[in-house]
C-alpha cells in the first residue's frame, strides 16, 4: 500500500508540473497574440480551486489530474459577442495560431533543459560503466572483466545507465559498435563488439546479459547462504563464507565458482577451495560430486547456494558545476531527442515491440521509484517525460498539438482553412488512433503489473 500511495503522490506531483508548464505555454503565446483566454484549468472535471482573474480568465485546479487545457474564445462559446470577434483564436493569422499551438511542446522543451541542468548541478548518483564479467560476444570484442567502457561509438559513458541504453539500442539494431575502454592495467583500448551475433527475437530488456555482459554492480558475490546436506561442502564450508578461489584460480562473482568447480572436477580428484571465514583466510580440500536436480538432471557441484544479495551502494556521480551544467544540458537534451524519436521509429517499423508503450501506472511507478533514489534521479525522470510529452504532443495526429500545426500547415500551402467537414473526420481518425494507443498502454501497463507481482 505505501508503494500505492507513493506512486500517486509522485505521479500528481509529476504531471502536475508538466501540465502546467505545457498548459502555461499555449495560455502565454495566446494572450501575447490577443487571443481572449476563458479558462486555463490544470487535471479535468469538477473544480477543486477556482479563481477568476481581472481579466476574466478562471484559473482551475481540477479533480483528475490526468492532463489538462486552455480554453479560448471560440465563436460557438457562451460568452462569445460580435465585438469579441477579434479576440477569438480563429480569427489571428495563420502564423499566431501556429506560434499557439507550438507553444506548448516549446514550453515542455525548454522544462527539459531546465531540468538537465538543475540534474546536473545537484548531481546523480549512479554505478560506473565496469564490466564485471564478460562470456560470449563480449568475451569475443575482448572485453574483461575491470574494463571500464569509457564511450559507445565516440558518445560518452559516464555511468552505467548511458553505457546500458546504447548498448541496448545497438543490440537492438542489430549492428557492430565501437567501445573505447579503460582496462584493469590502467591502460587504453578500442574494442569492437559485433551485435549482429545477437539471437533472433530476443528480449530487448534483457539485451546487455544475452551479449554476456554483467556490469560490476550486478555480480553477486561469492558469499555462501546454505549448503546442501549431504553434499561435497557439507560439514566443510560454512554459512556466510566468502569463496576467494577455486584450485588456485580467483574467485570474483558467486557465478564464476561453478565453472571452476566443473573445470576442478574434470581435472579428477580433490582440490583446494579457499574462503575468508570471520576475518581468516582457509583453504580447505573438497571434491566436486554429482548432485540431483529437481528436473532429474545431474550436475557437477559443491551443494552450495549464494547468499541474499543487497543493493550494492552508487560507486559514481555525473555532475557538473552550475556553468558547465549549461551547454551539458544542452547536449543531453540533443541526445535524449535522438533517442526518443530513434524509440518511436522503430516501434512503427516494427524493430521493436509495441510492449515497450506504456500508460499513466508503469508513470506513477517510475515516478516514485526515481524520488526513492533521490533528487538527481527525479529531476532525471521530469526531464525525460516533459522531453517525451513535447514530441509526442507533435506527432501528426489530430486532436494533439502536431494535429492542429499539419491543419495550419496545409491551410499555409492552401491558402484557406481546411472544410469543418474534413477537420471532422480528422478529429474522428485522432481519436481511434489515441483510444487504441492508451488502450495499448493500459494493456501493457496491466500486463506489466502482473509479471511483477508473479
Amino acid at each position: 500500500m505505501g508503494e500505492t500511495i507513493g506512486s500517486a503522490w509522485w505521479f500528481i506531483v509529476a504531471l502536475g508540473v508538466l501540465v502546467t508548464i505545457h498548459e502555461f505555454g499555449h495560455f502565454f503565446v495566446a494572450r501575447r497574440c490577443g487571443v481572449k483566454v476563458l479558462r486555463f484549468s490544470v487535471g479535468f472535471g469538477r473544480p477543486l480551486w477556482l479563481r477568476r482573474g481581472k481579466d476574466g480568465t478562471e484559473y482551475v485546479v481540477a479533480m483528475l489530474p490526468l492532463g489538462g487545457y486552455v480554453r479560448m474564445l471560440d465563436e460557438r462559446d457562451d460568452q462569445y459577442t460580435p465585438a469579441l470577434q477579434a479576440q477569438t483564436l480563429a480569427a489571428k493569422p495563420v502564423g499566431q495560431r501556429i506560434a499557439i499551438a507550438a507553444a506548448g511542446p516549446l514550453a515542455n522543451l525548454v522544462l527539459c533543459v531546465f531540468l538537465l541542468w538543475a540534474m546536473f548541478v545537484v548531481g546523480r548518483p549512479d554505478y560506473a560503466a565496469a564490466v564485471g564479467s564478460a562470456q560470449g560476444i563480449a568475451a569475443q570484442a575482448g572485453l574483461r572483466t575491470g574494463d571500464v567502457i569509457q564511450k559507445i561509438d565516440g558518445s560518452d559513458t559516464p555511468t552505467w545507465t548511458e553505457a546500458q541504453y546504447a548498448l541496448t539500442i545497438s543490440a537492438i539494431d542489430r549492428k557492430p559498435v565501437q567501445i573505447d575502454v579503460r582496462t584493469r592495467e590502467g591502460g587504453t583500448a578500442r574494442r569492437t563488439l559485433d551485435l549482429s551475433k545477437m539471437p533472433q527475437g530476443f528480449d530487448e530488456t534483457n539485451a546487455v546479459r544475452l551479449m554476456g555482459l554483467v556490469p560490476r554492480h550486478m555480480l553477486v558475490p561469492p558469499v555462501i547462504g546454505d549448503i546442501t546436506k549431504g553434499a561435497p561442502a557439507y560439514g566443510i564450508l560454512a554459512q556466510d563464507d566468502r569463496v576467494t578461489a577455486v584450485d588456485g584460480q580467483p574467485v570474483e562473482s558467486f557465478d564464476d565458482i561453478a565453472p571452476k568447480v566443473r573445470a576442478l572436477a574434470a581435472r579428477g580428484g580433490p582440490g583446494m577451495i579457499e574462503v575468508q571465514r570471520e576475518g581468516e583466510r582457509l583453504a580447505l580440500e573438497i571434491t566436486p560430486g554429482k548432485l540431483k536436480q529437481p528436473d532429474g538432471r545431474e550436475i557437477v557441484g559443491l551443494g552450495i547456494v549464494s547468499a541474499k544479495a543487497t543493493q550494492p551502494a552508487f560507486d559514481a556521480m555525473l555532475r557538473y558545476g552550475p556553468l558547465a551544467a549549461v551547454p551539458q544540458a544542452f547536449k543531453a537534451t540533443g541526445e535524449l531527442t535522438g533517442q526518443i524519436t530513434g524509440l518511436i521509429k522503430r516501434m512503427v517499423t516494427g524493430q521493436m515491440s509495441l510492449k515497450y508503450v506504456t500508460g499513466p501506472v508503469t508513470t506513477a511507478r517510475a515516478a516514485n521509484a526515481t524520488a526513492q533514489l533521490g533528487l538527481g534521479w527525479f529531476l532525471n525522470f521530469l526531464a525525460l517525460l516533459s522531453l517525451s510529452l513535447a514530441i509526442l504532443n507533435l506527432l501528426p495526429i489530430p486532436l494533439l498539438d502536431g494535429g492542429h500545426l499539419l491543419y495550419y500547415l496545409i491551410e499555409l500551402v492552401k491558402g484557406s482553412p481546411l472544410s469543418e467537414r474534413a477537420m471532422a473526420a480528422g478529429q474522428y481518425v485522432g481519436l481511434v488512433l489515441l483510444v487504441g494507443l492508451m488502450g495499448l498502454a493500459l494493456f501493457n501497463d496491466v500486463l506489466l503489473n502482473r509479471l511483477l507481482h508473479w
